[in-house]
C-alpha cells in the first residue's frame, strides 16, 4: 500500500474527536453534496452514516483475509429474515464511538439521539425469526466465528402499520426511499438461478445417465453485502443479501420494434422476485412468488459455496470441511435438494457421495410446534417451478424410507407419517421432513419446545435418530437490547460492577448483593421512570394520549396472533373497568395497558383484535370515572427501533400464550433483560426464565402443556367455564352489547363466538387464573421497595439468555467452528 493510501486510510479510521468532525464534514459534502448550513436532516444522517462506516471497512477487509488464511471452517447462516434493526446506533455502540461522536457532533451544533431517528429501519424480516438471526449474527462476530449470513434484500419489507379508526391498515414499507449506506453492492458474484421448464435425460462422455434441466427462465442474483461488527473486537463478519435481475435489463430490439413495455418485461418480472418479503400466499400466486423466492436465495448462496471451496481448496468433496449451513426454520429447506443438484449435475459428482457431504453441511432449526405451521408444497406447483428437485426429492425419499423400513419393519403408517411426500387429494412436499432427512442435526429452541418437538411433530424422526436431536434456547443481543436501548440502566451496571458485561452477560449475577442496597434500589427505580417517562413522551407525541409514567407499564408487545392471546389481557383490562365501575372507591393498582405487535394482512381475527383493543382504549380512556386510574395504549408500527422505547419502559412483561404453543420467545427475554417482571404461562423460554430468575420473581398462572392437551383431548368446551364466571361472562355480554362498538352489536361477533363455543387456545380456561395473578401484581407493586428487588434479580439473573451463550453452544456442539481473532 503506497504512503499516500495509508495516510488516507489512517484519516478514514481515526478515531478521536477531530478526527470525527472532519470526516463528518468531508462526507456531508462528498457525498450527499452539502454543506452544514444547506444539509437536511436525512443529509446529515447520511454522512454520520459513512462516517461510521468508514472506520468499519478497514475492520472488514482485514476479516475477510484472515478467515481466508485461516482456512477455518465458516458458518453460513441460512433465514429467510433478518430483522435487523436500525445500523447506525449498533455500529457506534460497537466501535466504542459513542461518546466522541457526541462531543464533535455537539460542536457543530448537532445532536446524535436525533440524527439517530432519521434511519429507516430495514425491512428484512417480520419478528421473532428475523430478530433471531439479527441477534446472531451480532454474537458470532463479537466471538471472531468466521460466519456469512445468507438471505434476500427485499425492496421492501413487510409492510408499515397504520391505524384507522382503530384498524391495521397495511401501508408500503419502502425502506431504501433514501438508499442504503450500510450495503455495498457486489456485482462480482452474480448467479443465475433457473425457475420452470423440464428435464431431459442423457448419456455423459463416462457413459453415466445423467439429468438436464431445461429451465423455462432464468433470473439473475446480485450479492448486496452488509459488515456486521462484533463488540469490542476487530471482526467484521458478512451478512450477504440477493437481489433479483434480468440477464439484461433493456431488451433494445423489443423497443426499436416500438414494444415499450416488453423492452422491460423480462427486468420487471425478474425483480419482482425479490420485490417484497411475505407476499400473501393464500392465491396460488403467492404461493409461487414465496417458493420462488425461499429456492432463489438458497441456490444463489450455495452457489456462493461452491465456488469458495473450489477457489480455496479445489475439491469440492471437502465442502462439508468448509463451510457448516444452519437452516433457520423450514424456509431454506430447499438448500437440501438444491445443494445436491449442485453436486451431481452441474460437477458430475456421483449420487452416493453428494448425499454424504449435503448430509454432513446442513443442521435444522425448527422453530414452531403448530402442525399447520411447518410448510408444505402442493406438488403440482412444486413440479411447474422446481422439476428437477422434486426428481431429487423423489429420489431422497426413497432412500430414506428404505432406512426406515429396515429400522421399523413392517410399519405401514410410520412410513406415510414421515415420507417426504405428503398423500392425500392434494399431493404436497414436506419441508421439515426434507430438512431432517437432509441434517446432520435438529434442535428446538426452548427446553419445553425441544422436548415437545420430539414427543409431537418430530416424534418419528427422534426416534430414528435420537443423536440428532439437541435443545438450543434461543438468545438475544445485550448490546442492543441493554446497552443502546437503555443506556441509562448500562451505565448504572458498569458503574456498579467492574468487567466486560456486555461479552458476558452472566456477570450479571454480581449485582445480585445490591438488592439490600438501598441507595441503589433508588438509582435502580429513576432509571426505571426515565425510561417509562421516555415512553410517555414518545406515545403523548406520536398518539396525542396521555399517560402517567408513575403507573404500572403493564406491556404485551408482540405479532399479534391467537395463540399469543392478546384477547385474554384485553378481558383483564375490561374486568377491571367493570369493577371500577361498579365500585369507584375500590383500591386498584394504577395501570397504562400498552400493546403493540403487527397482524398479518390476511388473518382477519388477529385484525380484529387489534380493533378490539383500540375500542376498549376508546371507552376506558375518555370514562372520567377510571381514566385517572386506567389508560389503555396501542403503540402502531411494533419494530426493532420502537421496541427500544417499548422495552426498558416496562413494568410487567405478558408472557401469556397457551402453554405448548410458543417455541422459545425472545421478546420475554428483552423485557426481563430490562428489569420488567413476567406474567406468564409455562410456554416457551418462560420455564426457563423462572428458573433463572426464581420462581419468586415470576408471576405464573395457567395450565401447563400437558394440561391443555389434556382439556383438547376430552373434548374440551368454553360454554361451562363462560356460564359459571360472572366476570368473564360479563366482559364477553359487554362486548356482544356494542359498548365498545358504538352499539355495533355485530362488530366483534366472530371473536367472542369463537370463545364461547370453541376457544381453541383455552383463554376462557385460564381467564379466572389469569385475573387472580393479575390482583397479585397490582398488590405487589404497591410494595414499591419488594417491587424493586424483584426488579433487580431479574436483570441479575438473565446472563443465560445472552445469544452469545446460545451461540457458543451452536459453535461448540453442532457446527464445530472455532473463533479466528483479528488483530
Amino acid at each position: 500500500m503506497s504512503s499516500i493510501a495509508e495516510r488516507a486510510l489512517h484519516t478514514r479510521a481515526a478515531r478521536s474527536e477531530e478526527a470525527l468532525r472532519r470526516s463528518f464534514i468531508d462526507n456531508l459534502f462528498y457525498i450527499t453534496g452539502r454543506s452544514l448550513n444547506s444539509a437536511s436532516p436525512v443529509d446529515l444522517y447520511t454522512a454520520l452514516a459513512h462516517t461510521v462506516r468508514d472506520r468499519m471497512l478497514e475492520r472488514f477487509i482485514n476479516t475477510a483475509e484472515k478467515y481466508k488464511q485461516s482456512n477455518a471452517r465458516t458458518l453460513c447462516y441460512f433465514s429467510a429474515e433478518f430483522l435487523l434493526g436500525p445500523h447506525l446506533g449498533n455500529n457506534i455502540l460497537n466501535l466504542g464511538l459513542y461518546d466522541n461522536l457526541s462531543l464533535a457532533l455537539r460542536e457543530m451544533g448537532l445532536d446524535l439521539e436525533t440524527l439517530l431517528q432519521q434511519e429507516q429501519e430495514p425491512g428484512l424480516g417480520n419478528g421473532g425469526l428475523g430478530r433471531l438471526a439479527a441477534c446472531y449474527l451480532d454474537s458470532l462476530a463479537t466471538l471472531e466465528l468466521p460466519a456469512i449470513g445468507y438471505g434476500i434484500r427485499y425492496e421492501f419489507g413487510l409492510f408499515d402499520q397504520v391505524i384507522k379508526d382503530g384498524w391495521q391498515v397495511e401501508v408500503t414499507d419502502a425502506w431504501l426511499r433514501e438508499g442504503n449506506p450500510w450495503e455495498l453492492p457486489n456485482r462480482q458474484r452474480r448467479y443465475p438461478v433457473r425457475l420452470g421448464g423440464h428435464t431431459e435425460p442423457y448419456i455423459d462422455d463416462q457413459e453415466r445417465a445423467r439429468v438436464r434441466w431445461v429451465a423455462g427462465a432464468t433470473v439473475y442474483g446480485v450479492a448486496f453485502d452488509t459488515p456486521i461488527l462484533g463488540y469490542g473486537v476487530f471482526n467484521v463478519n458478512l451478512l450477504r443479501l440477493w437481489k433479483a435481475e434480468a440477464r439484461d435489463s433493456f431488451d433494445f430490439q423489443a423497443f426499436n420494434a416500438g414494444d415499450y413495455y416488453g423492452a422491460v418485461d423480462e427486468m420487471v418480472e425478474a425483480e419482482n422476485l425479490t420485490k417484497v418479503l411475505y407476499p400473501n400466499d393464500e392465491p396460488e400466486v403467492g404461493k409461487e412468488l414465496r417458493l420462488k423466492q425461499q429456492y432463489f436465495f438458497v441456490s444463489c448462496s450455495l452457489q456462493d459455496m461452491v465456488r469458495m471451496v473450489l477457489q480455496d481448496l479445489d475439491e469440492l468433496g471437502r465442502f462439508a470441511e468448509k463451510f457448516v449451513a444452519q437452516l433457520n426454520d423450514t424456509h431454506p429447506a430447499i438448500a437440501v435438494a438444491e445443494l445436491l443438484r449442485l453436486l451431481v449435475d452441474e460437477h458430475g459428482m456421483v449420487w452416493e457421495r453428494a448425499w454424504q457431504i449435503t448430509r454432513s453441511c446442513f443442521a435444522y432449526t425448527n422453530h414452531t410446534l403448530l402442525p399447520e405451521a411447518l410448510e408444505t408444497w402442493p406438488l403440482d406447483l412444486f413440479q411447474r417451478i422446481l422439476p428437477r428437485h422434486l426428481e431429487i426429492i423423489y429420489a431422497i425419499n426413497q432412500h430414506f424410507l428404505d432406512e426406515v423400513r429396515m429400522r421399523f419393519i413392517g410399519d405401514e403408517q410410520r412410513l406415510m407419517r414421515m415420507s417426504l411426500i405428503a398423500e392425500g387429494p392434494v399431493r404436497r412436499v414436506r419441508m421439515a421432513h426434507l430438512a431432517a432427512a437432509g441434517s446432520f442435526a435438529i434442535n428446538g429452541v426452548a427446553a419445553l419446545h425441544s422436548s415437545l418437538l420430539k414427543e409431537t411433530v418430530m416424534r418419528d424422526f427422534f426416534e430414528l435418530w435420537p443423536e440428532k436431536f439437541s435443545n438450543k434456547t434461543n438468545g438475544v443481543t445485550p448490546r442492543r437490547f441493554i446497552a443502546l436501548a437503555n443506556r441509562p440502566l448500562a451505565e448504572l451496571i458498569e458503574t456498579t460492577i467492574d468487567g466486560d458485561w456486555l461479552r458476558n452477560l452472566e456477570s450479571l449475577k454480581r449485582l445480585e448483593p445490591y438488592v439490600e442496597d438501598a441507595g441503589f434500589r433508588a438509582r435502580w427505580r429513576e432509571v426505571k421512570l426515565a425510561a417509562k417517562r421516555k415512553l410517555s413522551d414518545h406515545i403523548g407525541k406520536t398518539l396525542d394520549i396521555g399517560v402517567d409514567p408513575a403507573s404500572l407499564f403493564d406491556i404485551q408487545a408482540k405479532r399479534i396472533h391467537e395463540y399469543k392471546r392478546q384477547h385474554l389481557n384485553l378481558l383483564h383490562v375490561i374486568s377491571l373497568y367493570c369493577r371500577l365501575k361498579n365500585s369507584p372507591n375500590l383500591e386498584v393498582t394504577p395501570r397504562t395497558f400498552i400493546f403493540g405487535g403487527k397482524a398479518a394482512p390476511g388473518y382477519h381475527m388477529a385484525k380484529l383484535i387489534i380493533k378490539l383493543i383500540h375500542a376498549v382504549a376508546e371507552v376506558v380512556n375518555r370514562d372520567p370515572q377510571v381514566n385517572h386510574t386506567l389508560r389503555v395504549v396501542f403503540v402502531p408500527d411494533f419494530n426493532v427501533q420502537n421496541a427500544q422505547f417499548i422495552y426498558p419502559a416496562a413494568d410487567l412483561s405478558e408472557q401469556i400464550s397457551t402453554a405448548g404453543k410458543e417455541a422459545s420467545g425472545t421478546g420475554n427475554m428483552k423485557f426481563s433483560m430490562n428489569g420488567a417482571l413476567t406474567i406468564g404461562t409455562l410456554d416457551g423460554a418462560n420455564v426457563e426464565i423462572r428458573e433463572a430468575v426464581g420462581e419468586e420473581n415470576f408471576f405464573l398462572f395457567g395450565l401447563t402443556a400437558a394440561e391443555v392437551q389434556e382439556r383438547l383431548n376430552a373434548g374440551y368446551q368454553p360454554w361451562p367455564i363462560v356460564a359459571n364466571d360472572p366476570e368473564l361472562r360479563h366482559a364477553l355480554d359487554l362486548i356482544d352489547a356494542g359498548l365498545f362498538s358504538h352499539g355495533n352489536r355485530e362488530m366483534f361477533t366472530a371473536l367472542t363466538g369463537s370463545l364461547r363455543g370453541h376457544d381453541p387456545f383455552l383463554v376462557c380456561a385460564d381467564f379466572r387464573a389469569y385475573l387472580e395473578c393479575q390482583d397479585q401484581v397490582g398488590e405487589q407493586y404497591r410494595d414499591t421497595q419488594h417491587w424493586t428487588r424483584m426488579s433487580i434479580l431479574n436483570v441479575a439473573r438473565i446472563g443465560k439468555f445472552s445469544s452469545d451463550r446460545a451461540i457458543r453452544e451452536y459453535a461448540e456442539e453442532i457446527w464445530k467452528v472455532v473463533p479466528v481473532s483479528v488483530r
